[in-house]
């Protein structure tokens, strides 16, 4: 875990602070509203980051369930966090770091640590001031560097795990100019049975925010549709804010649209206006148009990939979604992706995967559909259907090509198998003596070296690459010489660690695995090239052809 820095307030440092709440319930689209907001500002030249506020008492959200919570999302620095800073960092094109999540957990730690040190002096430590006074600082430290940093509170207004956070939010307003300052409350206007938009949840929702001693600037009604302006007018009276602070965020097919919706809100005039900083945004005909161009284009296709894995829940694998989706519009087709249970590869979602264009096996943990995935991996080699593998899924790779081609009888995994005669993929040699689970894995940014005239290079653009990896286990080296001499090819290596699988394109159109996940890199203007190999080897670009083109990546 990183260090923990205590820094000196500066309030002449002149940043601006955008916090983001939510009312009526959760899963509304806090997380979303306040990435677009910041999209807009830096479309407008703004440097602009973010901090995700998670209440759990959970230290990092590396040990939870991804049915229960979706997908652990690892930041470059190891950080394993809330999938919404995946969203801040797609929408914002920016690398963030394990401070930009405050959790419960992290920050009770950090106070506990420093009152067994005797830090205090003898003073009874308490949430006010000293559990405050630690989430204030962690805010302030995030931003610097940055014009702008929005701060997202998740959970819902009124929950008594949030108290503390909004507790400190009251004190922080009180500290900083007002100018410098913004609450933005994201509520729900549901439908009556006769149509009607409904405004007494977002009166109570706010009523609640105002007991604490918060009183919202900006209001965002989640609704189908946009807000009827009596609605607008109606939520403004109650909830004690102009007409024109009140915006709507309704249903959209793609969350890449949400910016334009709000911009056509003129959301993001309104936050610089009350931030007083409309006067330093780029005029209107010099911001950034990448983005608008991106999502608005019209698409020349459709391409069917099948996604295998154990959770029926979009969440648990968001990335790799929003990485096909990305490589999708680099390539200019639409990413329709089919959800095949791993677990039931006998009856239609056998049938589903073997309609789709492509593969995908994704990351995960644990024996369950585990040899589901495998016959998919296996059905994908033998048919030549264009196949990216990811962290599990590369390891499987190993083990169905270990079992079917080497004929290993029972190879397997020695992490979901302790028994088996062939540990293909085995624990990593500095994992042999930890106990705790959380934090302990290999995490982060690593560099990659990539050998010349491979598809991975070719991918690549370069004999290089780093990507963000969280797996205890690996290759074992004592089948690579086997597997290669069998025609696996190892293109990408660490040291001697085995970090990209391939076969040559004699033997497949386009089958490759990372033991990293690219998909946590893969950004809407910069789509991971792995996932971009993918499609064009569907839609019958050579995916193979060397490039000497650098890339980001």
């Amino acid at each position: 875990m990183p260090t923990e820095p205590e820094t000196d307030y500066d309030p002449e440092l002149g940043r601006k602070f955008i916090f983001v709440t939510g009312g009526v319930m959760s899963g509304l689209g806090k997380g979303i509203t306040a990435a677009s907001t910041g999209r807009l500002l830096k479309n407008a030249g703004f440097d602009v980051t973010a901090v995700k506020i998670d209440p759990y008492l959970n230290v990092d959200a590396g040990t939870m369930n991804p049915f229960q919570h979706g997908e652990v999302y690892v930041l470059k620095d190891g950080g394993e966090v809330d999938l919404d800073l995946g969203n801040y960092e797609r929408f914002l094109d920016i690398d963030m770091t394990f401070d930009h999540n405050v959790t419960t957990g992290k920050t009770y730690q950090h106070v506990i640590e420093k009152e067994r040190a005797g830090d205090y002096l003898g003073r009874t430590v308490q949430i006010i001031p000293h559990i405050t006074d630690d989430i204030k600082r962690r805010i302030r430290e995030a931003a610097e560097g940055n014009d702008v940093c929005i701060i997202e509170v998740g959970g819902t207004v009124g929950d008594i795990e949030g108290m503390p956070y909004l507790e400190a939010l009251r004190q922080f307003a009180h500290e900083e100019d007002e100018d410098d300052i913004l609450f933005t409350h994201v509520t729900l206007v549901p439908y009556s049975k006769n149509g009607e938009q409904k405004t007494k949840p977002t009166q109570h929702s706010v009523k609640e925010l105002r007991s604490i001693g918060l009183q919202p600037d900006i209001l965002v009604g989640r609704c189908s549709d946009k807000l009827d302006i009596d609605t607008k007018e109606k939520i403004a009276l109650f909830c004690d804010v102009p007409t024109e602070a009140v915006f709507s965020n309704p249903d959209v097919d793609d969350i890449y649209h949400v910016p334009l919706m709000v911009e056509e809100e003129g959301l993001d005039e309104y936050v610089m206006e009350r931030l007083d900083i409309a006067d330093e945004a780029l005029p209107e005909a010099e911001r950034e148009n990448r983005w608008r161009d991106l999502v608005t284009q019209q698409t020349e296709g459709e391409v069917d990939v099948a996604l295998v894995g154990k959770y029926d829940l979009e969440d648990a694998y968001m990335s790799v979604h929003e990485a096909l989706k990305h490589a999708g519009l680099e390539k200019n087709v639409d990413v329709n992706v089919q959800w095949v249970n791993s677990e039931k590869m006998s009856d239609h979602h056998a049938d589903r995967m073997r309609e789709a264009d492509a593969v995908v096996v994704p990351g995960g943990f644990g024996a369950r559909g585990t040899e589901g995935k495998i016959e998919a991996i296996r059905y994908a080699r033998e048919n030549d259907v264009p196949f990216l593998g990811l962290c599990l899924g590369f390891q499987m790779a190993v083990v169905e090509y270990a079992r079917n081609v080497l004929d290993l009888a029972g190879a397997h995994s020695a992490e979901l198998d302790a028994d088996t005669p062939h540990p293909v993929i085995d624990i990593l040699p500095e994992q042999y003596e930890i106990e705790d689970m959380g934090g302990t894995m290999r995490l982060g940014a690593h560099e990659t070296d990539i050998d010349a005239g491979t598809l991975a290079a070719a991918l690549y653009g370069g004999e290089s690459c780093t990507e963000r990896h969280r797996h205890r286990y690996e290759v074992n080296p004592e089948y690579i010489d086997d597997l290669e001499d069998a025609g696996m090819v190892f293109s990408g290596r660490a040291g001697n660690r085995m970090e990209i699988l391939e076969l040559a394109p004699d033997d497949h159109p386009y089958f490759i695995g990372t033991q990293f996940h690219p998909e946590f890199r893969s950004r809407p203007t910069r789509a991971s090239p792995p996932f971009v190999g993918l499609l064009e080897a569907v839609i019958g670009e050579d995916a193979h052809a060397a490039t000497t083109e650098e890339v980001s990546h």
